[in-house]
């Protein structure tokens, strides 16, 4: 059924999202040049790795994350426009509306035990974490509200967490790390809290 429901929103969001992404995408081609896609490895479902699909917001080149990021780019993550094209994994059965943000693989030999339980559910676009804080949470916190979710989804659940996805569009807070332009690696937990997982 939460496939069935992904397909059909899906498709529903892309053709009215439609427009708006075809102006992001012309701004951004105007103001980074060629290259309007982002594209990057992350692991989906069980851990298997896909291409996730987003608007670009940095320029091409060295350097950190804060002087690559354009104020273009800056605008189209706090109102989360640079997710859009995230519908095409959905559509294709690598993300779910609503899971666990999608990370890098090379993350996955540094979850605990408890924290791969993330792995157990589909990746979404939003998810229980991005709705308490999105990156402004600390890695160990996000990630005990990715399980709780894999603990807890439900359809009813997720018609919650899309509602209060709204606000957090809105609001455009916690788009990035405290201290950081984006957000910073996950190094692995502590030797204490991996002796909780």
């Amino acid at each position: 059924m939460k496939r069935f429901l992904d397909l059909a929103l899906g498709l529903i969001l892309a053709a009215l999202c439609a427009p708006v992404l075809g102006l992001a995408a012309l701004a951004v081609r105007l103001d980074l040049g060629p290259g309007v896609l982002f594209r990057q490895t992350r692991s989906g479902l069980r851990g298997r790795a896909f291409t996730l699909y987003k608007l670009r917001t940095m320029r091409h080149g060295p350097g950190p994350d804060s002087e690559r990021l354009t104020r273009l780019g800056r605008f189209l993550r706090a109102s989360s426009l640079d997710e859009l094209p995230e519908l095409w994994n959905v559509l294709r059965g690598d993300m779910s509306l609503v899971g666990p943000r999608p990370l890098l693989p090379e993350y996955l030999g540094r979850y605990t035990p408890r924290q791969a339980r993330r792995l157990e559910v589909r990746p979404g676009i939003t998810g229980w974490a991005q709705v308490h804080g999105r990156n402004a949470l600390a890695w160990e916190e996000r990630f005990e509200l990715d399980v709780w979710y894999v603990e807890h989804h439900s359809l009813g659940l997720d018609a919650r967490i899309l509602w209060r996805t709204l606000g957090c569009v809105l609001s455009g807070r916690g788009v990035a790390a405290p201290g950081s332009a984006t957000m910073t690696e996950f190094l692995g937990s502590s030797t204490e809290d991996s002796r909780a997982g």
